[in-house]
Formats: structure tokens, C-alpha cells, sequence
């Protein structure tokens, strides 16, 4: 008998980190799976000081009980565990995200990062974790869910992994082509053509099928811009959530249009970001 593995969310004492929490309360229950509150202690930050180590247990427990608190508040009937570790932040989250099926941090101190705080740790997780990763804004109802389809391999899991969302949420689903920059950027002009047609090709069919699977669903695709950030940047807090492919994270950091690279963009635009199908990275 297997024992199912909790969706796990990082603490750290922020409010952003009390949003990932409740954000992903709709995730713990679409998989039928506990969801852990889990804050990690640096052992750095306690010395030899008996002291200093009981005064950062009591934060750690202040912390986790405040979104504990929050969740419960919800009034969603969501098993919900505690775990207080004794790691540096960026090393637990990682060591955490071999046996969770979805990783959830806050996305506050982006911009401004704290030393240890969940957020400033955030793109490191995104870039190390095992599973796919969720980085929290506050939260944007209402909003479109908008799945990045860039013609590679993880594309397609993407776009599930979007519609999978959009329902959840019972929100609108965009999906941006971005294929067509790439492939300019890569391959000579014939045969980025031949990219263009593949991609496109693969998006028709996976779009009819969906519309056709899920009628109820509001599918529509967006080709206005080269990128994603650009078009985030263009129609401002219209995104609550952007989904994109493992690849992605492969690239270096600062790249044009890299999300990593641009976190602070999408935390400023009140988006969350969400990776997927780690099993797919390069």
C-alpha cells in the first residue's frame, strides 16, 4: 500500500507565505493528499546559543501555527500536517521536493530578499527542486490561468498541466506561443519554418481536443507578443497564474524573457508561477 505523499509549502513567517498555503489547499485536495506546513530552521542562525536555538523553535512554531490558523480558516476539509526542520532553507526545500508531488513558496522578498526568507530563496528552488514548484503571489481571482507553449518537449505537459488548473480554479485559459521567437533565435530561416509548422501543428490538436473534452472550459490563444514577460508586462494584472515547462529553467538567468531571471516582474503583476513535469528537464 502506498502512502501518499503530502503537497508541501514552505513557512517562513510571511504573509505571502500564508498565501502559498491557502493557494495550494485546492491542489492537497484535487490529489487527495495531506498538505504539510513545513519551516526550515537555520541551524546558522542558532550558534551554540541555547538561547538564540529556543528563540528560533518559538518562531518557527509561531509561524507555522499562524498558517495553520489560515488554512483552517478556509473551512476546506484538507488534512493538514506540521514540520519544523533544522536546515537551511534553499536545502530543505530541495531535499523536501523528492517526495511531494507539488512544492508551494511564497514569492515575497523576490525584489527584496531576506536573509533565509522563503522568497529570496525562491528562484534557487525553482531552478533545483525535483518536483514542480509553485511561487505564490497574492492572489489574482478572477484572473486568466496562461500556459507558455514554446514548441519543446515539456510544452504539452504544460498545457495539461494549465487546463488542469483552469478547471480547478474555474478560471479563463490562455495559452501564448513563444515558439516562434526561439526557433529565429536557434535555426536558419528554413528551418525555423519547419519548427513553426511542427509546433503549430501539435498546438491545433491538443487545443481541438480539449475544447471538445471540456466544452465548459474559456480556451483561447494569444500570439500578440514574442514572450511571455512581454506580454505580462503589456497587459498588466490580467495573469493569476503562469504555467510553463521544466525546460525553461535550463536557461541562464537574466536570459531575454527568462522567468527565473524575471520573478520580480510577475510577483509585481500579482502572478504566481507555476512549473511542471520535472521529470522532463534537461
Amino acid at each position: 500500500m502506498s502512502i501518499a505523499r503530502p503537497v508541501i509549502v514552505g513557512i517562513d513567517g510571511s504573509p505571502s507565505a500564508v498565501d502559498a498555503a491557502i493557494w495550494a489547499v485546492e491542489e492537497a485536495l484535487s490529489r487527495g493528499v495531506p498538505l504539510r506546513l513545513m519551516y526550515a530552521v537555520d541551524p546558522d542562525d542558532n550558534g551554540v546559543d541555547h538561547e538564540n536555538s529556543a528563540r528560533a523553535l518559538a518562531t518557527a512554531e509561531l509561524a507555522i501555527r499562524q498558517a495553520y490558523t489560515a488554512v483552517e480558516a478556509t473551512g476546506q476539509p484538507v488534512e493538514i500536517e506540521l514540520e519544523v526542520v533544522q536546515d537551511k532553507p534553499i536545502a530543505a526545500l530541495v531535499a523536501a521536493s523528492e517526495n511531494t508531488p507539488l512544492l508551494c513558496v511564497g514569492a515575497s522578498g523576490l525584489t527584496r530578499a531576506g536573509r533565509g526568507g522563503i522568497g529570496s530563496v525562491a528562484g534557487a528552488v525553482v531552478r533545483s527542486a525535483h518536483c514542480p514548484v509553485a511561487v505564490v503571489a497574492t492572489p489574482g481571482k478572477g484572473r486568466r490561468i496562461l500556459v507558455e507553449f514554446d514548441g519543446r518537449p515539456s510544452a504539452s505537459t504544460a498545457l495539461q498541466t494549465g487546463v488542469d488548473e483552469a478547471r480547478l480554479r474555474d478560471a479563463p485559459l490562455s495559452v501564448i506561443t513563444t515558439w516562434q521567437h526561439r526557433h529565429r533565435e536557434l535555426y536558419e530561416q528554413k528551418v525555423a519554418e519547419d519548427r513553426d509548422r511542427l509546433a503549430q501543428a501539435q498546438l491545433d490538436r491538443r487545443m481541438t481536443r480539449y475544447r471538445k473534452r471540456y466544452p465548459e472550459l474559456d480556451l483561447d490563444l494569444i500570439t500578440d507578443h514574442p514572450t511571455t514577460i512581454d506580454h505580462l508586462l503589456a497587459n498588466p494584472e490580467t495573469v493569476q497564474l503562469v504555467v510553463v515547462g521544466a525546460e525553461r529553467f535550463c536557461e541562464r538567468a537574466g536570459a531575454s524573457g527568462d522567468l527565473v531571471g524575471r520573478l520580480e516582474t510577475l510577483v509585481d503583476a500579482g502572478c504566481s508561477l507555476l512549473t511542471c513535469d520535472r521529470q522532463q528537464r534537461l
